[in-house]
C-alpha cells in the first residue's frame, strides 16, 4: 500500500505570481460585467438578461394576442435555459419592462401587481402574469428568418440570439441605466416619432449634422413627463459627444380658491424620482423651517400624479415658491447621458447620437439582407419541388407505373426524368387527391409566383439603393404606428426654453426669526427669541456678568474676533436657547485658554472694520475678507511680540476721521484714508508711544452739522461732541496731545 505522499496529484499545480493570477481573473470578471450584464447593444439596446426574457416569452408563446402566464414560469424558463442567476434578480428585470414609468415604450405587459412610481415594491412573482407588448413583437420579428447570429446557451443544450432583429430603435426609444467595471451608461428615453423622422433624413442626407438632427431629435421624451429646460447649445454639445446631462423640471399649475386664496398643483414629476421620497423631502424641509412661503404639501395621486403645495399666504409669488422648491428638492433633476454601449463588434464605446442612430441603420440594412438570403433558399427548395410535381403531371401515367411495378422506384424515377433526390422523394410523398387538375393550375399558379418573388429578392441583394428605400418603408410603417399622432407616442416632455433667473429671497427658503445674542464676561453665550430692550432680568451664573447685547437674525452670521488676531464664523441659528445660561462660546470655537474675546459682531457684506492691536498697529479690513470656512477661523491680524489684539471697530458709512488715544493719555485725530486697507498682516502705525501702548479707537466724521464731531461719553453717562479737532489733527504716527477737558480719566471714547 502506497504512502499518501506518493499519491498522484488530481490536477495540475502551476506557480504564479499572486498579482499575475489577481490581474488574469480580474480582468475576465471586467470583461464578463461589460460584456454580459452591464452595457446594452448599440443594436437592439439590450442587456443579455432582457434579452434572454423576451426570447424565453416567444418560446412560451406569449404574444401579444395570447393570454397571458405567471411570471413565476416565465423566470424558471430564463434560469433553466439561458441564464443561471438568482431568480429574484431576473424578476427584478422583467418588472422594469413592464413599469410604464420607468420604460418609455414597456416590453412587457404586466397583469397584477407590478410596483408604482412612490417606490412601493412589485408583488411576488407568483401573483403576477405577463405576456409580450406589441412594441417587444417589433424587437423579435424576423428572428426566425436566420436575421441574427444564434450561440449555444450555457449549458449547450439550446441556442439563443446573440442579439435581436429589433425593427424598433429600442436603445434611444427606451434608454438604459448600467454600472459595469470601470465604465458606466446611462441613456434617457426618447420619442419614437422624432427618432424616426432623423432616421430617414439620415438615409437621405447620409453626411447629415447635428444641428439638424437636433432638430429632428430635440432632447428626451420622459414616460413621466416633465419640463426639459436645458439649453439648445447644451443639447447639441450633449449629443455630439454622447456625454452631459440634461434638466428636467415637474410640470406644475396654479388653482384659484376662495378669497383669492390658491394653490400649486404638481402632476408630473422628473424621470427617476420617487414621489413619495420627494414629498417626504418637502415635508421634512418645512417641518425645518427650510421653506418658509410653503405652509403644507399633500399626495393626493390616484392613477394621475397630483401633488398640492399650499402657500403661507395669497401674497406668496408662485414662482418664487417653485424657484425655491427647484433648487431643494428633485422637482428638478439632471437626467445624465453617457451612451457606452457595446458596438456591433462587441467593443465597449461611447457613441455619439449620429453613431448610435447610423447603427442601428445598419443594423436594419444587415437584417434585410440576411432575411431575402434566407427567403431566397426557402424560395429555392419550393420551386424545385414545384417543378418536380410539374414533370409528374406531364408524365402522370409513366410515373404511377414506376412506383406499382418497380422496386426501387425512387431511383427509377430520378433516372427516367433525370429529377433531382428532393423532387423524387416529394412526389413519392404525393397524396392521390393532388393528382387533381385543379392542383396542376394551383401548383402552376405558385411556381409562377414564387418566380417572381425569386427576381424581386434577386434584385433587392443587386441593388443598395432598393434595399435602402425598404428599410425607409419599413421605418415609415414603424412611425405611422407608434408616432406622435398616436396615444402611445404622443411627446410627454415639452421642450422649454432656459427659465429666467428668478430672484429667491433668503426669506423663501429660511424662517427668519429674531434673536437677542447675550454672551457674559465669562464668555457663556445664548440666544433669546424676539429683540429683547431690557436685558436687566437675563440670569448668569454667580460672578458672572453680561458682556455683549446683540440684536441679529436667525439667518445671520456672527464675526467673533479673538485677542490671537483671529476671526472665527458661527450661525446665529446654532447658539443654544435663551434657557439656561447658555454654552462657553471658547469651547464652541476651540479658543486657547490664554486667548480672549474681543468682539461680536452680526456679518454685514461689504462693511469696513478697524482693526487695531494693543501696541497701536493695525489696517482697514472688508467683513468680507474677514469670514472664516473653517471652524478654526481665519488668521487676520498678525501681532508683535507681547502684542494682542484689542480693537475690532465697524467704521461708519461717512466716517473720513480716526481717533486714537494712547494709555499715556495723548490723543491724535488724521484722515481715515492715511489708512490702508488690507488682506491681513500686522498693519502700520496708529500713534507713536514712548511708554505703553493703544488704549481706544474709534472713527468719525468730520464737520460742525448735526451728527458731525468726535464724540465721547463721560463716566457719569453724558454725551460730548467737539467739532473743532484743529489741536489734535496730524499725521498718522504722530505723538498727539492731551485731550480735551471732561474727556474720561479711563482713556475711552465709551
Amino acid at each position: 500500500m502506497s504512502s499518501s505522499a506518493d499519491s498522484v496529484p488530481s490536477g495540475e499545480i502551476r506557480d504564479i505570481r499572486l498579482v499575475d493570477a489577481l490581474s488574469d481573473r480580474y480582468l475576465s470578471y471586467a470583461l464578463s460585467t461589460i460584456m454580459s450584464r452591464s452595457l446594452p447593444d448599440v443594436r437592439d439596446g439590450l442587456k443579455p438578461v432582457h434579452r434572454r426574457l423576451l426570447f424565453a416569452m416567444r418560446q412560451l408563446k406569449l404574444d401579444p394576442g395570447s393570454g397571458y402566464k405567471k411570471s413565476a414560469r416565465v423566470v424558471g424558463d430564463v434560469i433553466g435555459k439561458f441564464h443561471p442567476h438568482g431568480d429574484q434578480s431576473i424578476y427584478d428585470a422583467l418588472v422594469r419592462l413592464a413599469q410604464e414609468f420607468s420604460l418609455r415604450y414597456p416590453l412587457i405587459d404586466g397583469q397584477g401587481n407590478f410596483g408604482n412610481i412612490d417606490g412601493d415594491n412589485a408583488a411576488a412573482m407568483r401573483y403576477t402574469e405577463a405576456r409580450l407588448t406589441d412594441v417587444a413583437g417589433e424587437l423579435l420579428r424576423g428572428i426566425d428568418e436566420d436575421t441574427v447570429e444564434m450561440r449555444p446557451t450555457y449549458d449547450g443544450e439550446a441556442e439563443e440570439p446573440c442579439v435581436l432583429p429589433s425593427a424598433f430603435p429600442n436603445l434611444l426609444a427606451n434608454g438604459s441605466q448600467g454600472i459595469a467595471v470601470g465604465m458606466a451608461t446611462s441613456i434617457p428615453p426618447h420619442n419614437v416619432g422624432e427618432i424616426c423622422d432623423a432616421l430617414l433624413y439620415m438615409i437621405k442626407v447620409p453626411n447629415v449634422g447635428f444641428e439638424k438632427l437636433v432638430d429632428f431629435i430635440p432632447g428626451p421624451d420622459f414616460p413621466t413627463g416633465g419640463i426639459l429646460v436645458e439649453g439648445r447649445d447644451s443639447i447639441l454639445q450633449t449629443y455630439s459627444t454622447g456625454r452631459g446631462s440634461f434638466r428636467v423640471r415637474a410640470r406644475w399649475e396654479t388653482e384659484d380658491l376662495k378669497g383669492g386664496l390658491y394653490q400649486i398643483v404638481i402632476t408630473e414629476i422628473p424621470f427617476q424620482v420617487q414621489k413619495s421620497k420627494l414629498i417626504e423631502k418637502i415635508a421634512e424641509l418645512i417641518n425645518n423651517k427650510k421653506l418658509f412661503l410653503l405652509n403644507d404639501v399633500r399626495d393626493e395621486s390616484a392613477e394621475d400624479i397630483r401633488v398640492v403645495l399650499e402657500p403661507k399666504s395669497r401674497n406668496v409669488d408662485p414662482a418664487v415658491l417653485m424657484e425655491s422648491l427647484f433648487k431643494q428638492t428633485e422637482l428638478e433633476a439632471r437626467a445624465s447621458l453617457n451612451m457606452n454601449v457595446l458596438d456591433a463588434d462587441q467593443t465597449p464605446r461611447v457613441m455619439n447620437l449620429k453613431e448610435v442612430l447610423q447603427a442601428f441603420l445598419d443594423h436594419r440594412h444587415e437584417m434585410l439582407v440576411r432575411s431575402s438570403r434566407f427567403r431566397l433558399g426557402k424560395i429555392a427548395n419550393r420551386l424545385e419541388v414545384l417543378e418536380g410535381y410539374l414533370i409528374a403531371y406531364l408524365n402522370l401515367d409513366e410515373v404511377i407505373r414506376i412506383i406499382r411495378e418497380e422496386d426501387k422506384a425512387k431511383q427509377a424515377l430520378i433516372a427516367r426524368f433525370k429529377l433531382t433526390d428532393v423532387q423524387a422523394e416529394a412526389i413519392l410523398n404525393m397524396r392521390l387527391r393532388a393528382l387533381r387538375k385543379l392542383e396542376e393550375i394551383a401548383i402552376r399558379d405558385e411556381h409562377a409566383a414564387l418566380t417572381a418573388e425569386k427576381l424581386d429578392l434577386e434584385d433587392i441583394l443587386a441593388r443598395e439603393e432598393r434595399r435602402w428605400e425598404i428599410v425607409s418603408d419599413q421605418i415609415k410603417d414603424l412611425r405611422k404606428a407608434y408616432g406622435q399622432k398616436t396615444e402611445l407616442g404622443r411627446r410627454r416632455t415639452d421642450i422649454s426654453d432656459m427659465p429666467d433667473d428668478v430672484v429667491v429671497p433668503l426669506e423663501a427658503v429660511i424662517e427668519r426669526e429674531p434673536l437677542t445674542i447675550l454672551c457674559s464676561e465669562k464668555g457663556w453665550i445664548r440666544a433669546m427669541k424676539g429683540h429683547q430692550e431690557d436685558t436687566g432680568e437675563a440670569k448668569y451664573k454667580e460672578g458672572d456678568s453680561g458682556r455683549f447685547f446683540i440684536h441679529a437674525q436667525t439667518t445671520d452670521r456672527l464675526l467673533i474676533f479673538a485677542s490671537n488676531g483671529r476671526f472665527y464664523t458661527l450661525g446665529a441659528d446654532k447658539l443654544p436657547g435663551g434657557r439656561g445660561f447658555g454654552e462657553p462660546l471658547r469651547l464652541m470655537l476651540e479658543l486657547p485658554n490664554d486667548e480672549d474675546i474681543v468682539d461680536i459682531l452680526v456679518y454685514r457684506p461689504d462693511q469696513m472694520l478697524l482693526l487695531a492691536s494693543s501696541d497701536g498697529r493695525g489696517f482697514q479690513i472688508s467683513e468680507n475678507d474677514v469670514i472664516a470656512q473653517t471652524r478654526t477661523g481665519k488668521q487676520i491680524l498678525n501681532l508683535g511680540e507681547g502684542a494682542q489684539a484689542m480693537i475690532c471697530y465697524q467704521i461708519g458709512e461717512k466716517d473720513d476721521m480716526v481717533a486714537v488715544i494712547g494709555e499715556n493719555r495723548k490723543l491724535l485725530v488724521f484722515k481715515l484714508e492715511e489708512l490702508p486697507e488690507m488682506a491681513r498682516g500686522r498693519g502700520v502705525i496708529f500713534q507713536k508711544y514712548r511708554d505703553g501702548g493703544l488704549s481706544d479707537i474709534k472713527t468719525f466724521r468730520s464737520g460742525t452739522e448735526k451728527g458731525e464731531g468726535l464724540t465721547w461719553t463721560d463716566t457719569s453717562g453724558r454725551t460730548w461732541t467737539r467739532t473743532e479737532i484743529i489741536d489734535w489733527l496730524g499725521r498718522r504716527a504722530s505723538a498727539g496731545r492731551l485731550p480735551p477737558t471732561g474727556f474720561p480719566r479711563n482713556n475711552k471714547f465709551g
